[in-house]
């Protein structure tokens, strides 16, 4: 099944958590959307659960010459998650591409700081964190948001998702105590492929979704 756009998942995701929330399974859920593209399926989320809506930001690591080659990921004050297959692969070991990690971790904390916009950091102790994106292709951002919000304690966290990879899924089993995930395709390829229209958001965009505009 292919989406229209990213506004359509989330009615979809939306209209499958409501009936989790309405049935016990999600308790005073806090929404989280991985930036930029899960912010418009996260907003749909929020408004369906009377959920409040937050940034996360996770970095993918790009391996060096191959920006596109996920090699590891970042998110919040969490050490990095290396792929440690495409390190021995690359022949190459963390510590070497630290510089790339720290490079990542700068970019995270500047929208981090965008995004926010003075607003307080809501408590997330004993509440349960409703983790959204777009899709998931190798699901190392969001097994890094999973585990950054770990260090604040949630009674549970959930990771939600119109489209996923079978693998990604199964490994998001391991980190999150529930993956939500509408369509798992034999034949993943890409998140895009999911998609009729996946155009990359703007920062101003992301902005007017945590705004609620």
């Amino acid at each position: 099944m292919r989406f229209h756009n990213r506004r359509e998942a989330g009615r979809a995701l939306a209209a499958e958590l409501l009936e989790r929330q309405q049935a016990g399974e999600l308790p005073d859920p806090l929404v989280f959307g991985l930036p930029r593209g899960g912010l418009p399926v996260a907003r749909e989320v929020a408004e369906c659960l009377g959920a409040p809506l937050e940034a996360l930001v996770a970095r993918k690591i790009g391996a060096p010459g191959q920006p596109e080659l996920a090699i590891g990921a970042i998110a919040g004050d969490a050490p990095p998650l290396w792929d440690h297959e495409a390190l021995r692969w690359l022949g190459a070991t963390a510590e070497e591409l630290a510089p790339l990690a720290d490079k990542e971790r700068l970019e995270l904390r500047r929208r981090e700081a965008l995004y926010r916009e003075d607003r307080p950091v809501r408590e997330l102790a004993g509440r349960t964190a409703v983790v959204v994106d777009d899709g998931l292709a190798t699901g190392y951002t969001a097994r890094a948001a999973v585990r950054s919000l770990r260090e604040h304690h949630p009674a549970r966290v959930v990771v939600a998702v119109p489209v996923g990879s079978q693998e990604a899924v199964q490994l998001l089993s391991q980190e999150a105590d529930q993956v939500v995930c509408l369509e798992q395709p034999a034949a993943f390829g890409s998140v895009g492929r999911w998609y009729e229209d996946f155009e990359q958001l703007t920062d101003d965009e992301v902005l007017e979704l945590l705004r609620g505009d």
